[in-house]
């Protein structure tokens, strides 16, 4: 999934320690799709993808490769929307080759 828009908060950078002793990391940034509805999108980015985020500065037009998932807990759904690929002003077919699909 492809989000496109102009980047009008970045969150603060979230870091801790996994239940296995691994250090993580996390940032958010959201973004103003310019959309009628539902305009507002919150996308993260989570350990090295990171510092893609360090480049991109507030107001700054942004595309946002993503992926969207959802998990179950206690019987509640809750969605995520994680960026893996983050490009300045870049056409979406500028954006993607085989080489940087994440699966």
């Amino acid at each position: 999934m492809q989000v496109t828009g102009t980047l009008i908060k970045k969150l603060e950078l979230e870091t801790g320690t996994s239940k296995a002793g691994k250090e993580w990391q996390k940032q958010s940034i959201v973004i103003d799709t310019g959309e009628e509805f539902n305009n507002i999108v919150c996308v993260s980015a989570f350990g090295d993808k990171v510092k893609d985020i360090e480049r991109l500065d507030v107001n700054m037009t942004i595309n946002v490769m993503c992926n969207v998932y959802s998990r179950e807990y206690k019987g509640k759904y809750y969605h995520n929307i994680e960026g893996w690929k983050f490009a300045q002003g870049v056409k979406a077919e500028e954006m993607v080759t085989s080489d940087d699909l994440p699966f």
